[in-house]
């Protein structure tokens, strides 16, 4: 029943992230906002939602471990498995927003992150609050800050536009599966992880996290087939950031998380930062600064290694 439970709340989350993601684009393009920054915020938020509302979940019925598992898993698993599948599918030119904003900015929020947690192993609410607003200030530096073309707000136009009525019943739709998706999956795997006489962090940094991106690899894999590369990396390095600064941030706003397995500083955020690392030399190393299918190769290698560790 554990593993059912699993399974149906995981449905219930892919499709409840779906329809958020559908109606937030949608409304985002009515509003004309350009492509890159629907990549890097709105759909960067929707594909996280899932992780939100599972973390939020956890914390509040006691299970801190699979809130921290799940936003570090999510992470490591958008590097390592989502973009390694990705690249393997085509290879990547990499934009020069990468090395200019987002990959800083994923960096920053990742070291804020360890730091916070290796202080004194608990996000409080004082955290949490400065975690979020330091998501406002970068979401308005992207809206503000950068110049975009009319070709842009043009290209993106290829994603579906709902008329305001289909936009608020796909809303409300995504957010009631969203909520019953993350009840009926945090219940089991607590039951799976007692079932299986592992840590609730294991469950948590494992099945959950590669569950719950789901949604970034569906979301890239249609923009990669629909020639929005932009969209596809931007996408994965925006819900790194949402992770921390938003999912971390409001969960330890609305109740403080505190690390019980000391594994997750020991050895999983050491892995989220390689991870990360990795990447930017990946970027670096080739005079064209192209992902390609070698790189894919490494960090899928990597990830079952990681995976296969921490189950053993």
């Amino acid at each position: 029943m554990a593993f059912v439970a699993i399974v149906v709340g995981l449905v219930l989350l892919i499709k409840g992230g779906d329809w958020l993601l559908k109606s937030s684009v949608s409304l985002s393009l009515n509003l004309s906002i350009p492509r890159v920054v629907i990549g890097m915020t709105v759909v960067s938020f929707a594909t996280s939602a899932p992780e939100l509302i599972v973390s939020i979940q956890s914390a509040l019925s006691g299970y801190p471990d699979i809130a921290l598992g799940n936003i570090v898993g999510s992470n490591i698993a958008n590097l390592a498995f989502v973009l390694a599948v990705t690249i393997l599918i085509t290879p990547i030119a990499v934009p020069k927003t990468f090395l200019k904003t987002d990959w800083p900015m994923m960096m920053f929020a990742t070291l804020l992150f360890i730091g916070m947690i290796a202080f004194d192993g608990i996000i409080s609410s004082i955290e949490g609050v400065f975690m979020f607003l330091i998501l406002i200030a970068f979401i308005y530096y992207l809206l503000k800050g950068q110049k975009f073309s009319k070709d842009d707000i043009a290209d993106s136009q290829d994603f579906e536009l709902l008329n305001f009525r289909q936009t608020l019943q796909y809303i409300f739709a995504g957010g009631f599966a969203l909520w019953l998706g993350s009840e009926t999956l945090v219940k089991g795997a607590v039951s799976l992880a007692s079932l299986m006489g592992v840590s609730e962090r294991v469950i948590g940094i494992s099945i959950i996290s590669i569950g719950t991106s789901i949604p970034e690899l569906s979301a890239s894999i249609i923009a990669i087939f629909r020639k929005e590369k932009a969209i596809s990396l931007g996408n994965l390095i925006g819900s790194n950031i949402f992770n921390i600064l938003a999912v971390l941030g409001i969960t330890s706003m609305i109740k403080p998380i505190q690390v019980q397995d000391l594994n997750i500083i020991s050895n999983d955020l050491v892995w989220m930062f390689s991870i990360s690392m990795l990447v930017l030399i990946m970027v670096l190393i080739p005079k064209d600064q192209r992902l390609n299918r070698f790189n894919g190769l490494i960090l899928l290698g990597l990830y079952l290694y990681f995976i296969h560790d921490l189950l053993a």
